[in-house]
């Protein structure tokens, strides 16, 4: 995996889940595969604002929950947006080098990633 990809995460009855586990969730079974969601579009379920983000996060910080369509299948991703967005609306994943200030982290800056994928519409 490297920081430019959104991986949903299968189990082998085909079930996908964002973000990875052990276990798949619905079936227990071991989780083997992924899917880079980072080229495809989705659709916003439901969205929100914080006010009250932890440090170094951008406040206000709207987030989005988007569902994805993988064949049959449908997986749910949470993340940030680059605009304000409305349920209904067509996003896409767009790579962000810094999703948060590392300068203000307790972590030390090399012990994880700082990227990451907000969603930004689609126009249509």
């Amino acid at each position: 995996m490297t920081d430019d990809e959104l991986l949903a995460h299968e189990c082998p009855d085909g079930h996908l889940t964002y973000p990875g586990h052990a276990r798949c969730p619905e079936c227990g079974a071991e989780q083997t595969g992924t899917l880079d969601l980072s080229d495809r579009t989705g659709e916003v379920v439901t969205w929100t604002t914080v006010g009250a983000s932890p440090t170094g996060v951008r406040e206000p910080n709207p987030l989005a929950i988007v569902e994805f369509g993988v064949q049959e299948r449908t997986v749910r991703v949470i993340g940030g947006t680059t605009h304000d967005v409305e349920v209904g609306d067509t996003v896409e994943p767009v790579f962000v080098e810094q999703l948060r200030d590392p300068a203000v982290s307790i972590r030390a800056t090399e012990s994880q990633s700082w990227s990451g994928y907000r969603f930004e519409p689609v126009d249509g």
